[in-house]
């Protein structure tokens, strides 16, 4: 693979899809800049006509997701990579309704790695938040844009894809079109030969199949190298003889273990059941969204999705969206597949999804601030007293759902590294508190 096109590709296909352990793909400042002045806005990236050469942010340059100018990009996705549309159709918007609390901002907490308070405020600078809206019973009552973001514009999901992934993959399980019984070979025969051959659709779906994949970044021979090159949207280099696409790609996994014994937090997974779900139904994924679920719940804009040079949506990293469609996401997943007055999918669905995974699998893979969580249906399950659930994405990416509460946060962000081990402590904490301020007011 040439140099140009793999440093391309560490932005375009890891950055996008790896929601922790990920080591950032280019040098940055050390230390960071604060929220403040890595704003985009301050720093000028992409402003003048035309911009200067040093506030050009273009591809195929390598560090267009390295810090700073990931706060500019994470906004920009479809400006530097070819996308999918996910229609929300042309129907009006349903509006959300709003009951707006000032005082969440000065709700406290204490970090998990810490002693000192931290006020929610605090909180948003701190983990470079650049969007946040919660919902409590069906009202917006915080709704704040930093950043790259406003209202109107759309920011990478990142692998928050993912729980969408698996969310149209459990509908199709609890309306008996899929059986997550049902050996994979038998619904994709291409994958017959490679390790996900043998593994079920749920062990797919959860994310316990055993592959023989390496996602060290350290290691220039690691599987990921070879990943990225096939998922690649650009002209393959002269003499490339590798597979073509994602869907090519998971033809050539091998296998290295027990399936269903293990969680393995890799993206490949996802991509396997796009495919799954894409050959069941006779839609792509970015399709089978707008149709079950985007063009129905009332959304404000359309969302898109990267795709390969096939024109295959990222099932696993590749959407983009507005911040109060997520908080519509969040809805459906909180009120059990209902929002406006209309039931878009069974109320089986979410029940399965938070009964959560394999408790003794997911701890295998030693999540230091999720320790007693699982993994089902590609959402993360906290297994709290609150029964907290969420979709999560590297810098920062969360819709968490919090049935005790009748609370939904979303969060945009772009922390400067993706592992959002680095944020965890400031954010759940601060999460439970502000459940626990709307539940006394």
């Amino acid at each position: 693979m040439s140099g140009p096109i793999c440093k391309a590709l560490v932005a375009f296909i890891i950055v996008l899809a790896f929601s922790d352990g990920l080591k950032p793909a280019v040098a940055q400042s050390d230390p960071p800049l604060s929220a403040e002045h890595s704003d985009p806005g301050r720093l000028g990236w992409m402003t003048g006509f035309p911009p200067p050469p040093e506030k050009l942010i273009t591809h195929p340059e390598s560090d267009y997701f390295g810090f700073p100018k990931l706060r500019w990009t994470v906004c920009h996705i479809r400006e530097l990579l070819p996308t999918k549309q996910v229609s929300r159709g042309i129907g009006a918007p349903v509006p959300l309704t709003y009951a707006l609390d000032d005082s969440i901002d000065a709700v406290r907490f204490t970090p998990l790695d810490g002693d000192e308070p931290m006020t929610w405020k605090a909180s948003l600078s701190a983990n470079y938040t650049d969007g946040m809206l919660i919902i409590h019973k069906d009202r917006v009552v915080y709704e704040r844009y930093f950043g790259c973001l406003d209202e109107m514009s759309q920011h990478a999901a990142m692998s928050m894809t993912k729980s969408l992934t698996g969310l149209l993959a459990e509908i199709l399980v609890a309306e008996g079109e899929l059986d997550d019984t049902a050996k994979v070979a038998d619904l994709v025969p291409e994958l017959s030969r490679s390790a996900f051959g043998e593994a079920t659709v749920r062990q797919v779906m959860d994310m316990t199949t055993a592959l023989d994949y390496s996602e060290d970044y350290a290691d220039p021979e690691a599987d990921i190298w070879a990943y990225s090159a096939a998922a690649s949207p650009l002209p393959k280099p002269e003499g490339y003889e590798g597979p073509n696409g994602y869907f090519e790609y998971l033809q050539t996994v091998g296998q290295d273990g027990v399936h269903g014994q293990t969680f393995g937090y890799r993206t490949i997974n996802t991509d396997a059941l796009g495919w799954i779900i894409s050959r069941l139904t006779g839609r792509n994924i970015a399709e089978l969204l707008s149709e079950r679920i985007w063009s129905r719940m009332g959304a404000e804009q359309d969302a898109y999705m990267t795709i390969d040079g096939k024109g295959t949506p990222f099932a696993g990293g590749g959407l983009s969206a507005g911040l109060r469609d997520l908080g519509r996401i969040g809805v459906l997943m909180l009120n059990g597949g209902e929002i406006n007055g209309q039931r878009l999918f069974p109320k089986e669905v979410v029940a399965r999804i938070r009964a959560g995974g394999d408790k003794e699998a997911f701890a295998k893979a030693g999540y230091a601030t999720l320790d007693g969580g699982s993994y089902r249906s590609m959402w993360w399950i906290f297994h709290n007293p609150h029964g907290a659930f969420a979709a999560r994405g590297v810098h920062g990416q969360t819709i968490y759902v919090d049935p005790t509460a009748e609370m939904v946060i979303v969060r945009f962000s772009s922390f400067p590294t993706a592992g959002n081990a680095k944020i965890d402590p400031n954010s759940l904490p601060a999460y439970q508190a502000v459940a626990e301020h709307l539940m006394r007011h």
